[in-house]
C-alpha cells in the first residue's frame, strides 16, 4: 500500500469512497466541486494503482485542524489503512504547526485510540459557523466532537 497526497486525478474515486459511506448515512455526501476545490487537503491510500482510502486534514484557523472525509473501501476493511491515513494526518498536522485536531464522529472508538477525547461541539465554534450551520443535520446533529492536542514539531 501507498499513501500518497492526492491529485486531481483521484478526485473521482475520493467522491465515490466517501459517497458510498454517505448513502448508508453515516458520512455526509461530498460534490465533486467541494473535493476538487479542496483536492490539497486529502491524502489517498493505493493498492496496485487503485484508492482504496481516502483521508482529508482541513485547517480550520491559527491552532485547530479537523480530520475529516476518513473512507476506506469495504474490500479493505481491517488492513489497517484508516489508522495509516489519520496517522498520516496527525504527522502532517504536526509538521503544520496545528497544536489541535479535531473530528466529528460516529466511530468514537475508532479515534480514541490515536488519543481523542470528547468535547462539546460548542468549543468548535470555527467548524461550527464554517460548515456546520449549512448541513442538513444542524443542529441537531448526532456526531460525537472528539479533539487531540499535539506536540508541535519544532522546525530544524
Amino acid at each position: 500500500m501507498v499513501v500518497r497526497s492526492a491529485v486531481v486525478a483521484d478526485v473521482p474515486a475520493i467522491q465515490r469512497l466517501i459517497n458510498g459511506y454517505a448513502d448508508s448515512g453515516v458520512m455526509l455526501p461530498r460534490s465533486l466541486h467541494s473535493i476538487y476545490g479542496q483536492v490539497r487537503d486529502h491524502l489517498v491510500a493505493l493498492e496496485d494503482g487503485v484508492v482504496v482510502g481516502c483521508v482529508a486534514l482541513s485547517v480550520v484557523w491559527q491552532d485547530l485542524a479537523e480530520v475529516r472525509s476518513l473512507a476506506v473501501a469495504q474490500s479493505h476493511g481491517g488492513r489497517d489503512i484508516g489508522t495509516t491515513l489519520v496517522s498520516r494526518a496527525l504527522d502532517e498536522a504536526r509538521t503544520l504547526g496545528v497544536n489541535r485536531v479535531f473530528v466529528l464522529t460516529y466511530v468514537e472508538k475508532f479515534f480514541r485510540r490515536f488519543g481523542f477525547h470528547s468535547v462539546e461541539k460548542s468549543e468548535l465554534p470555527h467548524k461550527i459557523w464554517r460548515e456546520c450551520v449549512h448541513c442538513v443535520h444542524f443542529p441537531d446533529c448526532d456526531e460525537t466532537a472528539l479533539v487531540i492536542d499535539l506536540a508541535p514539531v519544532t522546525p530544524d
